[in-house]
Formats: C-alpha cells, sequence, structure tokens
C-alpha cells in the first residue's frame, strides 16, 4: 500500500499515516527500513495488519518519487523528503 505521512513524534517514536476516511494507520520505529524517522508529508510504502488497537503498518519505507524535478532541470539532483537515514 502507499500513503502519506500525517503525523510524526521523533521523541515517542511512533506516528500515523493517512487512511482517507477511515482511522489512522499507525507506525512505529521499528517498523521502518533504512530510516531513522518520518516526516509528515512523505510518501511510504508500507504493509497493513490489523491489531487490537487498529491498523498498524509494517516494513514501512520510503515511495520511490518520480524525478520530475530533475526533468525541468538537469543540473539539480533530486530531492529524496521523507526520512533521515
Amino acid at each position: 500500500m502507499q500513503t502519506v505521512v500525517k503525523k510524526w513524534f521523533r521523541d515517542k517514536e511512533y506516528g500515523f499515516l493517512d487512511n482517507g476516511a477511515g482511522p489512522d494507520i499507525i507506525v512505529r520505529k521499528v517498523d521502518l527500513i533504512k530510516c531513522q524517522y518520518l516526516k509528515i508529508g512523505a510518501m511510504v510504502e508500507f504493509e497493513c495488519f490489523s491489531e487490537k488497537n487498529g491498523l498498524t503498518a509494517k516494513k514501512v519505507r520510503l515511495a520511490k518519487q518520480n524525478n520530475q524535478t530533475s526533468q525541468h532541470n538537469k543540473n539539480s539532483r533530486p530531492l529524496h523528503i521523507g526520512v533521515m537515514t
């Protein structure tokens, strides 16, 4: 699945992913792949599981972004918004 990061609490090491009209999906730092935290607005890919307390995201990684920025300006580097490794 893919969605956008809605909230991230660095001090608590968890956050929430947007789920449209449904309840937000919780994501914990331990379920992030190759990153330490997420930024609000970043697009992520993940696997979703239903748990006792609601929906949980596992195997969360930054979604591949198309390089529209680099197509317009060949000298610019692509932006990697969302995670800090």
